[in-house]
């Protein structure tokens, strides 16, 4: 079985000249409420919200997104893919996460990210010490992921018989992912016991990073399933394939340009596909890109999780200002989503 996801960027509208930003805004929350409402009844796994900041995005706070679909919903699972771990207090995460548990009422899944280089750039935190950031805050978040007291001493924080608040949470405790984008990334969330996620890149090299977990897990001594790994892809889908390839070809373009480092569009674009600008240390191949009829998106879902044994599919549905999302996210959820379910992966 494929796990079927929305994988959700909160697009800002580019207003038309004479418009009113704030009911543009507006609108754009209110069509999303609509939209996972919608991915409920249609039998979705659940939503991973992105975070991004300083840039065309609307989800700063992801956190704040879940709590608010939580209540409206009952069996769709939320999460982050994934919270930009060095931008805050470990302490403060485990916090808002344990509330979020009990908002949810254990349907939360939590995801943890380094953060890509143009944001943390903003403001002045370079990716080294972001990365420095990130490891010693998992140190610290993993163990209170079991543990309602923590004590820590390291380079940025040193914290002694800390008690968080609430403190608790529901057993088991959520699970928990990690963007990768590399090897070493891979390796060290299969130390964790995370699951992983990843995107951009073909299937070839995703199932190398997915071949480190597994190996990794086997000298570990601890089995590695497809339920452990997933990806991200952009999915353009229509009764018209030509409609579908044109959308698939138009949002690789405006991605190519951000990773090339067009100044033309990185400021304006940088943060609306969910994209690293150039010298990242990775590149967005064709295949992040699956576009045609619902059959044909459904072949491409099936053949490139069976070929790097994924059991978790996040599907990117257009922006949130596209006319076509709607239909898009029914296409997906009725023809698709069923076929996942089906599908046999190794």
């Amino acid at each position: 079985m494929i796990k079927p996801w929305i994988f959700e960027f909160m697009q800002a509208p580019i207003p038309d000249e004479g418009a009113a930003l704030p009911d543009l805004v507006s609108a754009v929350f209110q069509d999303g409420n609509a939209f996972w409402l919608e991915a409920e009844r249609l039998g979705f796994e659940g939503i991973f919200f992105s975070e991004h900041h300083f840039g065309h995005s609307l989800s700063p706070s992801p956190n704040l997104l879940i709590a608010s679909i939580a209540a409206q919903t009952s069996r769709l699972r939320l999460g982050t893919m994934g919270l930009v771990v060095p931008f805050y207090e470990p302490w403060r995460i485990i916090e808002e996460l344990t509330m979020l548990d009990h908002l949810t009422n254990g349907r939360l899944e939590i995801g943890f990210a380094a953060g890509v280089p143009q944001e943390l750039q903003r403001i002045g935190l370079g990716m080294e010490e972001g990365r420095e950031r990130f490891n010693e805050a998992l140190e610290i978040l993993d163990a209170a992921l079991t543990a309602p007291v923590i004590s820590h001493s390291g380079k940025y924080w040193k914290i002694d018989k800390l008690s968080l608040m609430p403190g608790v949470f529901r057993q088991p405790a959520p699970p928990k992912w990690t963007t990768v984008v590399s090897d070493g990334s891979a390796r060290k969330s299969a130390q964790r016991q995370s699951k992983i996620c990843t995107g951009f890149e073909s299937v070839g090299r995703i199932s190398e990073i997915f071949d480190v977990y597994r190996n990794e897990c086997v000298e570990l001594g601890r089995p590695a399933f497809p339920e452990q790994l997933a990806i991200r892809r952009n999915i353009s889908i229509s009764r018209d394939p030509s409609e579908a390839r044109e959308e698939a070809r138009a949002a690789r373009e405006a991605t190519l340009k951000i990773v090339a480092g067009d100044p033309r569009v990185v400021e304006r674009l940088s943060s609306l596909l969910d994209a690293p600008r150039a010298g990242a240390g990775f590149t967005v191949h064709d295949d992040d890109y699956i576009a045609g009829t619902p059959s044909q998106v459904t072949e491409q879902v099936i053949d490139q999780c069976r070929r790097c044994g994924a059991g978790h599919f996040l599907a990117m549905l257009g922006r949130s200002s596209s006319p076509r999302r709607r239909e898009s996210l029914a296409l997906f959820g009725e023809e698709v989503l069923p076929q996942m379910r089906e599908a046999r992966i190794r």
